[in-house]
Order: structure tokens, then sequence, then C-alpha cells
């Protein structure tokens, strides 16, 4: 992070909180921050955002509107095959029918949840694709920053 007229810009190690729109190549919404009017808050380098998406914000500062738009691959990358899973329709409890084009979540052996879609359902076959949502899409990443620091040392 460097200062620039005393006014600190997005670098390494830097705590941002900003707006952003993520908008299709259609011109529709995939995600806004500004629905709820609350900002997100993130550290570079955390994970939260690509690397892709975080060169974005490089060299920014508070006040600073831009628009970038990313191709898919820069975005969320390409579907990838192998995470196209097909799953025997009993797997699924009876207690939530299932829907093409819904968003489940399934435990993972660590006890975390990864999204997953469920593309189609073929008798006892259901389709489901952990890709990220947004794959092979291209997206406009629209951000307002509205502060940067330096965060704090963990």
């Amino acid at each position: 992070m460097t200062l620039t007229n005393n006014t600190l810009v997005i670098g390494d190690n830097s705590e941002v909180i900003l707006h952003f729109d993520l908008k299709l190549s259609d011109g529709s919404a995939a995600d806004s921050t500004r629905v709820n009017n609350k900002p997100a808050k993130m550290v570079m380098g955390d994970g939260s955002l690509t690397k892709n998406f975080e060169d974005c914000l490089r060299g920014l500062a508070a006040g600073d509107k831009k628009s970038f738009l990313l191709e898919a691959v820069d975005a969320f990358g390409m579907p990838n095959p192998d995470n196209i899973y097909y799953v025997d329709r009993t797997k699924f409890s009876t207690d939530t029918p299932i829907q093409e084009g819904m968003i489940m979540g399934f435990s993972q052996p660590d006890g975390s949840e990864l999204p997953g879609v469920i593309r189609s359902i073929a008798g006892h076959s259901v389709t489901v694709d952990f890709n990220h949502p947004l794959a092979g899409q291209n997206v406009t990443f629209d951000v307002e920053i509205i502060e940067v620091r330096t965060a704090s040392a963990k």
C-alpha cells in the first residue's frame, strides 16, 4: 500500500470497504452490495476475491469508481466437466423437493458445505454441477471504493 497525497491506495495488506455490482454480458445483475445497501469488507489476499478481481482494485483509493470487464477465464473460470456429478435421487431428502436450476448445499467430509446447481433430473439420476454458477460468463465488475486502510496484523 502506498500513500498518494496522504491518501491510502489499495495494495497488499489493504483492508477495503467497497460497493460492487457484478453484471453479466447481457446487462443483468449477478450480484450487488447495493441491493441491501451493505458494502463489502475484505482484506487483499484473504481469498474472498480471486487474484484477477483483486488486481482490478490495486491502486484505487477511497472515492474512486471504476468499471472493469473481465473475460470468463479471468473472472470465475471456465466450467470444468469434472465438477459435474450424477447422484442417485435416493441420496436427497424427501423433505426437500429438488427442482432443476435450484442451488443446494452439499456437506463435505471436512464439515464444510459446497453449493451445487441441480442441472437435470432423469429417473433416479440427478445431475449436480459444482462449477461456480458464473463459470463461463464474462462479467462487468463495477466498484466504488468507500474506505482503504492498513489491515491489522493477526
